[in-house]
């Protein structure tokens, strides 16, 4: 039985679900590629499947509908993947279980897929339905928009005729986005030296969790905690500031660099004459971190335990401790221009260690070019500072604001013919593909809208029923309306 049968309007959600039973997440996206390949040429609708696995499906207009300019609509099929610790669910292999929990559909302890799934739902739904008036229909589902861009980077839009794009990856309804940052993805790794560890030293593991995380460009200014930078806190006080004895055998947090981090754990060898303090700073710490997060964060958790000493060698802590310790994270700098928007930022979103090699993925975002590199030049010194090596990849243009939108403006009148109110028309710190696209066609006219969602990139990620049909029917009213 269908978990979400019976809601309305069926087929787009009989098509959301049926994305939720093919795992998708990023890096991992032949299988719904082809069945979206699929989908178009099982019905007769040009269809492309480049070689980065993007997806392009044209539909003829309408009758009557021949002479109205042609529409983009355009979404991305890959999701963050991530599941509750401990649970076994394989993200590459296990289908997700969705389930209704009053005006809202979750995923049984993973992420929902929701960002962007109900995009390329809402498209099938479209696509497959010749009742629905519409102008030429040119549909592009891109890959790996969750860790870089890179499909839409790949993308030939030498194929494509429309010079307006409605782009169906924003998550908060009556908001019409028409601006966006940019962003780079920087990878730091740090080469850590052998430490002499006393045969009395005790293996001992802390663990930061409990932490709401979150989307790196939708609830960075939220100044939620960030559980790679509080471990690194943490270890900084231990090493570098209290002088004590012990080596680190592994640190390890976070599951995308856009994401911002919920847990981190590391495990530390420690002298025995020095174990009583670590435990007396780390209760310090976890009262100091609690009070300053007991609004924005409230679950935090600081824990302390012994453990097993893992296989293999301890590595001396002070370099990485210091590292993390004045690594910039969270918002760097607020627009001048538009209140309350974030004008440039940092999540150092994961952290991992082998062989005494530690590694960092951050995402630097900025609305301002010249603001982005000069983040992205502060961290290369820091790097060389502290003896680390440092790349970049994934860079993207941000989406500048455009005066003129013909595109824009007839969603506007559309919308307050159906609400009777104006809808908020803004820009974003998060990253949108439009920007890229844009770059390769550069009369394209784009707006960005979407269904309410929260919480996305995580397990707690939450789409509202009520409002996916309600923008669903926006978007039905808009492909009708005539110029």
């Amino acid at each position: 039985m269908s978990a979400l049968e019976g809601l309305e309007p069926d087929r787009v959600f009989y098509w959301f679900e049926e994305l939720t039973k093919i795992p998708h997440g990023s890096g991992n996206v032949k299988q719904i590629s082809d069945f979206l390949a699929d989908f178009g040429r099982s019905r007769g609708l040009e269809t492309i499947q480049d070689d980065v696995l993007n997806v392009i499906i044209k539909k003829p207009a309408s009758a009557g509908y021949e002479d109205q300019p042609g529409l983009i609509i355009q979404g991305h099929m890959d999701m963050v993947a991530v599941s509750k610790p401990g649970t076994g669910i394989d993200m590459k292999k296990d289908s997700l279980k969705p389930y209704i929990d009053g005006d809202f559909i979750r995923a049984k302890d993973t992420s929902l897929g929701g960002d962007d799934g109900i995009a390329v739902a809402y498209a099938l739904a479209i696509l497959e339905d010749d009742s629905i008036l519409h102008p030429a229909l040119e549909v592009i589902i891109t890959t790996e928009e969750e860790v870089g861009m890179d499909g839409a980077r790949g993308l030939d839009m030498s194929h494509i005729n429309s010079a307006r794009l409605l782009n169906l990856d924003s998550e908060d309804e009556g908001h019409f986005l028409a601006g966006c940052a940019g962003g780079v993805r920087a990878h730091i790794s740090l080469n850590l030296e052998n430490a002499d560890v006393p045969a009395d030293a005790h293996a001992v593991r802390i663990k930061v969790s409990g932490l709401l995380g979150g989307h790196s460009g939708n609830e960075i200014h939220k100044g939620r905690g960030n559980a790679n930078k509080i471990a690194g806190r943490i270890l900084n006080e231990l090493v570098n500031e209290k002088n004590i004895s012990l080596a680190i055998c592994n640190i390890e947090g976070g599951l995308a660099d856009n994401a911002i981090p919920g847990e981190t754990e590391m495990i530390l060898m420690v002298a025995a004459k020095d174990r009583d303090i670590v435990d007396r700073e780390t209760d310090r710490l976890r009262a100091e971190i609690s009070a300053e997060l007991a609004t924005k964060d409230p679950d935090f958790k600081l824990e302390i335990s012994s453990c097993d000493a893992v296989q293999g060698k301890a590595y001396d802590a002070k370099k990485i401790a210091m590292l993390l310790a004045v690594l910039p994270d969270g918002v760097q700098a607020m627009s001048a221009d538009v209140p309350g928007l974030v004008e440039t930022s940092l999540n150092l979103g994961m952290l991992g260690m082998k062989d005494g090699c530690v590694s960092l993925t951050c995402a630097l975002r900025s609305s301002v070019e010249s603001s982005k590199y000069e983040l992205v030049n502060r961290l290369r010194a820091l790097c060389r500072m502290c003896g680390a090596d440092y790349s970049l990849a994934g860079d993207y243009p941000g989406w500048k604001f455009r005066a003129d939108s013909p595109l824009r403006d007839k969603m506007v009148r559309v919308f307050k013919d159906m609400y009777d109110k104006e809808p908020i028309v803004e820009a974003i710190h998060a990253g949108l593909e439009c920007g890229i696209l844009m770059s390769k066609k550069s009369d394209l006219d784009c707006v960005s809208i979407g269904p309410d969602m929260y919480d996305i990139h995580t397990t707690e990620e939450h789409l509202s029923i009520s409002s996916t049909v309600s923008v669903w029917n926006f978007l039905i009213r808009l492909l009708a309306d005539k110029e």
